[in-house]
C-alpha cells in the first residue's frame, strides 16, 4: 500500500501561516498495520507526529497529514468493543435528547458512526438514524446491526444529498472523530448545511488542557490531527455560521470537551462554562507556545525515566510484555524508549491476535498467555483501561508479575500496590 502524506504550512482552524513547532516527536508507524509476517512488520515505514501550534490563534495541531484512505482502510477500533464506550454513548444520547427535545421522528446523523453505537439508543427511541464513516469493514458491522451507515467520508456534496433526500437533521454529532479531519472548515460547513434551524450539533474530542496536565503524550498518533482547546474553536466555528453555546469537560479519553453548537444567531443563549473554559485557558497560557514548551519537557523526563528503567530491566535479564495492541502503542513505544524492549503483546482482538505489530515487528498473543509466560514487567500500551486492566488482571500481580503504567508519571504495579521505582 502506497501512503500518501502532505505537510501542511498553514493552521487548520484560522488559515494563519505563523505556525510553529512546539513538540518534536520520532515518527512513527501507522498504529492499525498488523501484517502475518515479523519482517513486512518491521519494514514498515514511520511518519511525522510533530505537534505544532498557530501563534495567531492558538490552536495545536499536526501539520503531517496522511491521506485519509490510507488511515482508515484496515481500521479495527469498534466502538461497541471499548470498555464503557456503550454506556456512555447510551448516558450521551439521554443529555442530548433532553437538551434538545426533538420532534417526533426526527433526524439524528453522526459523522465518523463507526459501529453506530451512538446512535443505537436513539433509534432506540423511535428516531430517524444515519450514520457516516470512512472505514467500509466498520460500516459494514453497523448495517448489519441495522444502523444505516454510509462508508464515505464527510463531504459537503454527502451533507447537500442527505438534506435533499431526508430533510434537516435535529442532531448531528461527531464523538472522537473531530479531531481526525484534516478539513475541519469542510466538516463544520457539512454541520451547517444539514443541520436544522433550531438543530444542534453535539462533539466531543479530547481536551489539550488535560493532555498536558496528565502528560497524555499516548493520545499523540496520526489520527489525532488536532488537540482542541475553546478559544480557538469559538472564533472558528464563529467564521463559519456556527456558535458554541455550551462545553463541558468530561472524565472519558482521561479528559474530553463535549461541545453544543448551534446555527448563529438561533435561539439559545451561550451558557457561562464556555466564557469559563476560555477563562481558565487564558489563566494558565493554553495558547502560549511557552505553555507547550513546558510540555514538552515533561514529555523529555517521562522519555527519560521509562528509558532508563528499561535498560535497567534488561541488563538484569528481565522478561517484558506489554498489554494491549492499541492505536496509542505506536507512539509510546517510539517516544519513551521501549523499541526492541518488548518481547510480544496480549490482546484479544481478534483482527489483531497472531500478527505483528506495526513498525516493530513484535509478536501480539491471546491474553491468556500472560499468566502462561509470567514476563517480569508488563507494560500497558492501552494507557485508557490501564485501571481496568490492573483491576482484571490480578492473578498475574499475585503470581510476582508487574505492570508498568506510562502516564502521567511512571508506575509500577505489583501485588502490594506501587514498587519504588
Amino acid at each position: 500500500m502506497t501512503v500518501t502524506v502532505s505537510h501542511r504550512d498553514t493552521c487548520r482552524l484560522c488559515g494563519s501561516r505563523n505556525v510553529e513547532l512546539v513538540i518534536g516527536l520520532k515518527p512513527i508507524p501507522l498504529s492499525e498495520g498488523y501484517t502475518l509476517d515479523p519482517d513486512t512488520a518491521r519494514q514498515a515505514p514511520r511518519y511525522p507526529v510533530d505537534v505544532y501550534m498557530c501563534r495567531d490563534c492558538g490552536h495545536v495541531q499536526h501539520l503531517d497529514v496522511i491521506d485519509s484512505e490510507n488511515l482508515w482502510d484496515s481500521y479495527t477500533y469498534y466502538s461497541g468493543d471499548a470498555k464503557g464506550m456503550p454506556e456512555h454513548f447510551r448516558q450521551m444520547a439521554d443529555e442530548i435528547v433532553d437538551a434538545l427535545q426533538p420532534p417526533e421522528n426526527a433526524l439524528v446523523i453522526d459523522i465518523g458512526s463507526n459501529d453506530g453505537s451512538l446512535l443505537v439508543p436513539f433509534k432506540e427511541r423511535g428516531f430517524r438514524v444515519l450514520g457516516i464513516d470512512p472505514a467500509t469493514e466498520v460500516a459494514r458491522r453497523a448495517n448489519e446491526r441495522g444502523i444505516e451507515t454510509y462508508p464515505a467520508l464527510m463531504s459537503l456534496d454527502l451533507a447537500k444529498k442527505i438534506r435533499e433526500e431526508r430533510g434537516p437533521a435535529h442532531a448531528v454529532c461527531a464523538f472522537n472523530v473531530f479531531a481526525h479531519a484534516d478539513d475541519l472548515g469542510e466538516m463544520v460547513d457539512c454541520v451547517r448545511t444539514m443541520l436544522a434551524p433550531e438543530g444542534l450539533f453535539f462533539f466531543e474530542a479530547q481536551y489539550l488542557l488535560d493532555i498536558i496536565d496528565g502528560v497524555l503524550i499516548a493520545s499523540i498518533f496520526h489520527e489525532h490531527m488536532s488537540h482542541h482547546s475553546v478559544k480557538p474553536l469559538v472564533a472558528f466555528l464563529e467564521r463559519h455560521g456556527l456558535e458554541l453555546i455550551a462545553v463541558e469537560r468530561s472524565p472519558i479519553q482521561h479528559g474530553s470537551l463535549i461541545g453544543t453548537v448551534q446555527l448563529k444567531g438561533a435561539s439559545r443563549p451561550i451558557e457561562a462554562s464556555v466564557h469559563e473554559l476560555v477563562a481558565l485557558e487564558n489563566e494558565r497560557g493554553l495558547d502560549k507556545v511557552e505553555t507547550l514548551k513546558r510540555f514538552d519537557e515533561r514529555i523529555s523526563h517521562l522519555r527519560d525515566t521509562t528509558a532508563g528503567l528499561v535498560e535497567r530491566w534488561r541488563s538484569e535479564g528481565a522478561a517484558i510484555a506489554a498489554f494491549g495492541a492499541a492505536r496509542s502503542g505506536p507512539t509510546l513505544m517510539a517516544q519513551l524508549g521501549l523499541r526492541d524492549a518488548i518481547d510480544f503483546i496480549v490482546d484479544d482482538h481478534p483482527q489483531k491476535v497472531g500478527k505483528y505489530s506495526s513498525g516493530d515487528g513484535v509478536p501480539i498473543y491471546p491474553t491468556a498467555t500472560l499468566t502462561e509466560r509470567m514476563p517480569d514487567y508488563t507494560v500497558i500500551l492501552a494507557w485508557v483501561h490501564a485501571a481496568k486492566i490492573i483491576e482484571t488482571n490480578r492473578d498475574y500481580l499475585e503470581k510476582g508479575g508487574h505492570f508498568v503504567v506510562l502516564c502521567p508519571e511512571t508506575r509500577i504495579v505489583g501485588r502490594d500496590g506501587d514498587v519504588k521505582l
